[in-house]
């Protein structure tokens, strides 16, 4: 079981005291478009969907299921699969794709390392995704919080891999070696989308900071397995994709998921196009002919989607190459 649980870095859930995304209310409406056929999911009402939701309310949990309004948290809180986000649920970037809340964050809970072990134990976990959001507020932009969250997980758990989910650490000098001495299974961080197109999609993170975080990451640990993700519908071309597929194996990556940008609100970046399943099948088949150990694409692709089956694979594609 794979779960990924967001906690709040406070006693008490924080109440909403401002619009949750005030740097966008300047910005043109931008027109939602219907959504096709293969993209439609069930509204979430099965009993074990609403049980796994009991239990995150009951821990007083968030999950950036919910945070990020992931269409597939029907399917995976029916399957008791949620994901952790740490670190609070306030993010100091404001990309023009997310709907996680932009502000000032609080301080860091010195408690959530242990929290979120006790939660990974008591789920009986097997893999886990740890994500977080951006913390430029901070010195080390939240490493050593990542490391000791890996830490305790492995302490209690020494059966359960943890793969993180990890910001760009843009300027935050050996940020990324003190995630990488915990000795994550999986170290993810996803470039999002083409260079072409940061200046409005992730206005506060740099392409080629964010290729250079994951080939270090496995200069720091070549056993270990690195994985990135793209989004599409934003106005990139196949031929921009396949570049972005060649800089991530030139940095070594392993795994390469894809998925279908779904525009959050009128204020979030434009949705250009759907991009349709047999193209997504096309991606795919083209990434794995570039030498990707493992790659994930369709429309309802997410990072953390079917984390915990996909590493099996990883692995079970590593040791198949000897």
């Amino acid at each position: 079981m794979t779960v990924v649980i967001d906690k709040l870095s406070s006693a008490q859930p924080i109440a909403e005291t401002g619009p949750r995304h005030p740097e966008k209310a300047h910005r043109p409406d931008n027109e939602i478009q219907r959504k096709p056929d293969w993209i439609r999911v069930k509204a979430p009402v099965s009993k074990e969907y609403i049980a796994t939701r009991e239990i995150v309310r009951a821990n007083r949990l968030h999950t950036v299921c919910e945070e990020a309004a992931c269409p597939n948290i029907g399917e995976c809180w029916t399957k008791r699969h949620a994901t952790m986000m740490i670190m609070g649920d306030t993010c100091t970037r404001a990309c023009a794709f997310c709907n996680v809340k932009t502000g000032l964050p609080g301080t860091l809970d010195p408690e959530e390392p242990a929290n979120v072990a006790r939660a990974v134990k008591t789920l009986g976990l097997s893999h886990v995704v740890v994500t977080s959001v951006d913390r430029d507020d901070l010195a080390d932009g939240g490493a050593a919080h990542f490391a000791a969250v890996i830490g305790a997980i492995h302490d209690q758990s020494p059966g359960t891999s943890v793969e993180v989910l990890t910001p760009d650490f843009l300027r935050k000098d050996g940020a990324i070696e003190t995630v990488m001495a915990a000795e994550p299974e999986v170290l993810n961080h996803n470039l999002e989308t083409v260079p072409r197109l940061y200046l409005t999609i992730r206005p506060g993170a740099r392409y080629f900071a964010s290729l250079r975080l994951l080939e270090r990451a496995k200069e720091l640990m070549p056993k270990g397995f690195t994985k990135s993700g793209l989004m599409v519908g934003l106005g990139e071309s196949r031929e921009e994709i396949m570049q972005v597929m060649d800089d991530l194996r030139a940095a070594k990556v392993d795994f390469l998921t894809i998925g279908q940008y779904l525009q959050p609100t009128r204020k979030h970046a434009k949705l250009e196009r759907f991009w349709t399943p047999e193209e997504f099948s096309g991606l795919e088949s083209i990434a794995r002919a570039k030498g990707f150990l493992m790659v994930s694409a369709s429309p309802l692709t997410r990072s953390s989607y079917h984390a915990d089956s996909d590493f099996a694979e990883l692995k079970a594609a590593r040791a198949s190459k000897g």
